[in-house]
């Protein structure tokens, strides 16, 4: 066991006696101080301590296997909900065409842009037929049906209903316009539902999977259809009505699961739809015209304390439209659009190989916030040392000047 006088010499913090100690006004100010000083940087770490921060992180998605979802909420002020059609193409080669007949909601508008109830995009391949079990639809040339009266009746080359005649003129690349004196049409009331609708609006609402790759989805008029040629629609009846166009408001638009407002007041990116809110009603003609939008995706991830995560994705778009005909731009008379294509909204996409990672949490952690105190704690008395001296020898000088 070590001595008494042994382990004083090892006393860093020397004493000196009450006797010695010289008190001074200036020094009770500097104690003061100091001790203000001290509580508002403790009080600054603890606020510290409790502050929630989102740390970004940046890694490689390796969930390019899975799908992502498109959430769309478009109003289209002057084009009819049975004239508009949906189709996603991506570099893959798959294509989906006619998607606005599941997971969507089309609601027709009135020339104000007031509701007038759903829509459905095409008539029902149930639609009502003839009460003659062996009835035969015509299809009016687009389908070789010479040979029905030799096959069995589940043989047959029919066309039951509207649609069906449509798909067969599809076929053939036909122009349909509204049907106008093809029975089945006439019969289900097509005709007159179309030509009824022809000046109203539209708004769409829904959700489609993507896949994680370069691709395109588009607004068009008329059904989608595919050949070994390329991607067509039937803008036989769009053409003839010159009232039409595919001006718009992006009442919502992201990839990815929404982002609540809750969770966006918590950290989420509003780039999550960056073209929310957004209305293209251009002062020209844009009957024959393309709207596109280049958008470049960003998968994302929001990790909270309570364990909730948003599987969500960031994009930024360049907006671009132009006439069909081709020709000079009128504005920019050095600039030439090219001729071609058809009238629609066009969204191309285009996937990040990355991934972004968002994690909430605090901004220090227990052994950082007590380092932080003592060390503010030493720093306000070592400054408050320093300052005492420097001000009781500058007194001392003074007063020896006086006295002298």
């Amino acid at each position: 066991m070590l001595k008494r006088s042994t382990l004083r010499t090892f006393d860093a913090f020397a004493k000196t006696e009450e006797d010695v100690r010289i008190r001074t006004r200036s020094g009770g100010i500097i104690a003061l101080s100091c001790c203000l000083v001290t509580i508002f940087l403790l009080v600054s770490e603890w606020l510290h301590f409790n502050e929630v921060v989102t740390r970004p992180e940046l890694v490689v998605d390796k969930d390019r296997q899975l799908k992502l979802e498109l959430v769309a909420d478009i109003t289209f002020p002057n084009m009819p909900c049975d004239m508009l059609s949906l189709d996603i193409m991506d570099s893959s080669g798959e294509v989906q065409l006619d998607t606005l007949e599941s997971g969507f909601t089309k609601t027709r508008l009135d020339q104000n842009g007031q509701s007038l109830g759903s829509s459905q995009l095409e008539v029902s391949a149930e639609g009502p037929r003839p009460e003659d079990d062996d009835y035969c639809g015509p299809c009016y040339g687009a389908r070789d049906q010479e040979k029905n009266a030799e096959l069995p009746k589940e043989e047959r080359v029919c066309c039951q209903t509207c649609n069906d005649v449509r798909r067969a003129y599809l076929e053939v690349n036909w122009a349909f316009f509204d049907g106008k004196n093809i029975e089945q049409c006439e019969r289900e009331g097509y005709v007159q539902r179309v030509n009824e609708q022809l000046n109203e609006g539209c708004r769409v609402e829904g959700k489609a999977l993507l896949n994680r790759i370069q691709g395109t989805f588009h607004f068009a008029p008329g059904a989608g259809f595919q050949n070994k040629k390329g991607h067509f629609h039937d803008l036989s009846l769009y053409e003839k009505t010159h009232n039409l166009n595919f001006n718009h408001i992006i009442n919502h638009l992201s990839f990815g699961k929404p982002v609540t407002s809750s969770a966006r007041g918590r950290g989420a990116s509003v780039a999550t739809a960056p073209l929310d809110g957004r209305q293209v009603f251009p002062d020209r003609d844009t009957h024959l015209h393309q709207f596109s939008y280049f958008t470049k995706i960003v998968p994302t991830r929001y990790e909270y304390l309570d364990k909730m995560v948003v599987e969500t994705a960031q994009f930024s778009a360049t907006y671009h439209d132009r006439p069909l005909v081709g020709g000079a731009d009128s504005d920019h008379p050095t600039t030439v659009h090219t001729r071609g294509g058809f009238p629609g909204l066009f969204v191309l996409f285009e996937m990040s190989p990355l991934k972004v990672i968002n994690r909430e949490q605090h901004a220090q952690t227990w052994s950082g916030f007590l380092l932080n105190c003592i060390t503010s704690v030493g720093g306000v008395l070592a400054v408050g040392t320093v300052l005492d001296k420097i001000t009781y020898k500058a007194q001392k000088s003074i007063w020896g000047k006086k006295s002298a």
